[in-house]
């Protein structure tokens, strides 16, 4: 092991703030947010365009996925900085530095908890033992590569006195950048800020590091917080799209951005972000997380810019400004959603796509394209999200075991619900059953699980319209639970026909769970790291 260099002054511009986007990290780890591998790569694409600067890619030690997702997008991502977590121990760090040396551009991110709750209770080691920890640990990453982050997990919680001592360390040892963690969203932004303020204040090497926040959201204040850090000095934030994370989730990232750049008159900073682009990847990323984003959600949600009352329609009509403090389109919100139709071209087609952030190849735009057509001549408008449901439906990287055939269901008020089902088994050999249940999708699943043999229960079954109108799409999103595995497994599928969706999700979730079984349940390799880190 080489010394660790001398730590560098970061060169960054006092006046912008970096953009740390950890979706694909703490993000994923929404229960149910799990992606696979194409659709992480997908992900840090759309990022990587935004603007992002630091693309927290995930935890490498956590599984072979993690580690392959993050190595592969190391390999692949231009312009943003790719970086790994690990946990303060040299097995974490050298699996991070293996995923991300690759990159155009690296960052190794350690974490250690610093609070007394987690110091006594969780890690049972003594404050001069986190130290030395946090310091050996910094040392080792930074003989990798020098970009480092340091975060004391639970610094908001954490003695004042203690902190400063340990964030002095860790800069000391070569960190370059000081995360101070909000993990479980308690703290206030007057309070926050007031850390940020202390550290700049007492922690006589601060200037060799930049100051990030990372606010959880369990009391509606992780935006606030993390603007109050950012007022008081802090230079990067630390966040996800649509705000998805543990809990309650982390700060929502198109608000951060959006409240810089529309109150830049208060805060006179800026960002490195195309806000244009924000839209179209909180879509994608509510597509592919299955995580719906609520109506009245800030910035992106359906009806941040919908005006009803009669007052509001009048005073927009004279004037946009007397109600709305930001332009639809600067977000990326379509003024119309209305997109192709039957007589449209693949060329049209794929400006389309890549307008919503997808990349295709030539091969997977013709497949598309004839799904398009197909589902053109059901349809006499094709929207948004009924194309983004095609893309996405081209993107899983999971193998299809079974594949479902053929369906046919009877039901009624004096009918007994049934379902006929046609698979094809992983060998290739067709088989039929039928089944009874309380309904038509019931009966469905009830064959699907005596032809496959997957048993499990669902735990969560969502039906929603991909677009409007009578002929809209209809999503179903469910995640089944298997009593012998401490998962949850996802499956989505969309059709003009819900019950032919709910058979698709549902076979999809099955092939999940199949090629979990056969990959013999390698996933797990360690617990994940707090929420915080």
């Amino acid at each position: 092991m080489s010394t660790a260099p001398e730590p560098a002054v970061p060169a960054f511009d006092p006046d912008r703030v970096r953009i740390f986007d950890t979706t694909l990290r703490d993000g994923e780890q929404s229960p149910g947010a799990s992606m696979n591998l194409s659709e992480k790569l997908e992900v840090a694409r759309v990022l990587a365009a935004l603007g992002v600067d630091i693309i927290e890619a995930g935890f490498p030690i956590a599984s072979v996925g993690d580690f392959e997702s993050v190595r592969a997008i190391a390999g692949e991502i231009t312009g943003s900085t790719v970086c790994g977590l690990a946990r303060c121990n040299d097995k974490d760090i050298d699996r991070a530095w293996e995923a991300v040396k690759y990159a155009q551009k690296s960052r190794i991110h350690v974490f250690l908890a610093t609070s007394a709750i987690h110091r006594e209770h969780k890690l049972r080691m003594t404050p001069a033992q986190i130290i030395e920890r946090a310091v050996a640990s910094v040392r080792r990453a930074r003989s990798y590569c020098h970009d480092i982050e340091f975060s004391p997990e639970d610094a908001a919680r954490t003695e004042l006195d203690f902190l400063c001592e340990v964030v002095a360390a860790a800069i000391e040892a070569g960190a370059t950048t000081v995360n101070i963690p909000d993990t479980v969203g308690y703290a206030t932004p007057t309070q926050y800020a007031a850390v940020i303020r202390t550290l700049r204040e007492r922690v006589g090497n601060i200037g060799q590091a930049i100051i990030s926040t990372h606010c959880h959201d369990d009391l509606g204040m992780a935006v606030a917080n993390s603007l109050a850090g950012v007022e008081a000095g802090a230079r990067q934030v630390e966040c996800t799209i649509n705000g998805i994370g543990e809990r309650a989730g982390n700060a929502a990232l198109e608000e951060i951005v959006m409240a810089l750049k529309t109150r830049h008159d208060y805060f006179g900073l800026t960002t490195g972000i195309k806000t244009e682009r924000l839209y179209p990847a909180s879509r994608m990323v509510s597509t592919i997380t299955g995580l719906l984003v609520q109506r009245n959600k800030a910035i992106v949600g359906r009806n941040a810019f919908a005006h009803e009352a009669g007052i509001h329609q009048d005073g927009m009509l004279k004037e946009r400004s007397t109600y709305e403090i930001m332009r639809p389109e600067d977000v990326g919100v379509p003024r119309t959603d209305l997109v192709l139709g039957k007589h449209s071209g693949r060329h049209a087609l794929r400006d389309r796509v890549t307008e919503l952030g997808y990349t295709l190849t030539d091969e997977q735009i013709e497949v598309v394209f004839n799904d398009f057509k197909a589902l053109a001549d059901k349809k006499k408008e094709v929207y948004d999200q009924d194309l983004a449901i095609l893309v996405e439906k081209h993107m899983e990287d999971i193998p299809a075991p079974w594949q479902l055939l053929s369906l046919h269901t009877t039901a009624g008020t004096s009918v007994l619900p049934t379902a006929t089902v046609a698979i094809r088994r992983p060998d290739g050999e067709v088989v039929q059953d039928a089944a009874i249940g309380d309904g038509p999708v019931d009966a469905i699943f009830k064959a699907v699980e005596r032809v496959t043999g997957v048993h499990a229960n669902l735990h969560e079954f969502v039906v929603r319209n991909v677009t409007q109108g009578k002929d809209a799409q209809g999503e179903v999103t469910l995640e089944l639970e298997v009593e012998s595995d401490d998962r949850s497994f996802r499956g989505r599928a969309a059709s003009t026909d819900i019950i032919e969706a709910s058979a698709l999700a549902y076979i999809n979730a099955v092939n999940a769970i199949q090629t979990h079984k056969e990959r013999g349940h390698v996933r797990e390799v360690a617990g994940r790291p707090g929420a915080g880190a």
